[in-house]
């Protein structure tokens, strides 16, 4: 009998936002393969779970998934975690899932925290249609061509990117004047909403009411602003 995938969603900010039944699945399974098993390892032993642990990260996710693989062919019952949220989500746990599927086996979701929903529930912005693009490449022709396409976007937009990378971000999504089309379309003030996990596990966040100049001062300089805000297109 062959064993099962469980994707295990973890808490994105606060730790009591696990659910039971990832708790007790984590500490039923044969083996957890986390992202980064030193972030992970704080996880399980605030709540004693004492299960063994294995890496699977986005550097080895094609050959450790083929061994995980052959585990669960074995018997072995898996849970993949990621640092925080949902396994699968713009992680390597997609490459796990694919293979477990080709394979034949059974992969079960455990429904928990996700940063992209809990980022769209909360932003003021339309929810009924949106438009997921995770973390832009890092390729910058590839970055411009989805940055291209995102110009003629009505949707509600979701990227990721991390802090020390989101002023570059903007930066080219202005000279592709993704941001001066977004702006046309009258979308409101409460336009960007950023999410950001702090030291000690608590989920901080900042929405922009002040519109599209308060996002510039809170970033750059007011000269650097100017510089960007009056080019004529």
């Amino acid at each position: 009998m062959t064993g099962t995938l469980f994707l295990c969603a973890t808490p994105i900010g606060n730790l009591e936002d696990i659910t039971l039944r990832v708790l007790r699945t984590l500490k039923e399974v044969d083996l957890i393969a986390a992202e980064d098993t030193r972030n992970s390892i704080r996880l399980l032993n605030h709540f004693e779970i004492k299960t063994k642990l294995t890496s699977y990260h986005e550097y080895n996710k094609i050959e450790k998934a083929a061994v995980l693989v052959e585990k669960m062919k074995q018997g072995i019952n898996v849970a993949l975690i990621t640092d925080a949220g949902t396994p699968g989500i713009s992680d390597p746990g997609e490459e796990l899932v694919r293979q477990c599927l080709d394979a034949g086996i059974t992969v079960t979701s455990l429904p928990g925290a996700c940063a992209c929903i809990t980022a769209l529930t909360m932003s003021g912005q339309p929810t009924r249609r949106f438009a997921f693009e995770a973390f832009l490449p890092y390729d910058k022709k590839e970055r411009e061509e989805i940055l291209n396409e995102l110009k003629n976007e009505t949707r509600t937009i979701i990227l990721y990117e991390a802090p020390h990378h989101l002023k570059k971000t903007l930066i080219e999504a202005l000279l592709m004047k993704l941001l001066l089309s977004m702006k046309r379309m009258n979308l409101g003030e409460n336009m960007f909403l950023f999410l950001r996990e702090r030291a000690g596990r608590k989920l901080s966040r900042k929405r922009r009411k002040n519109g599209w100049n308060c996002l510039w001062r809170n970033i750059w300089p007011d000269t650097l602003i100017r510089e960007w805000t009056e080019k004529k297109p």
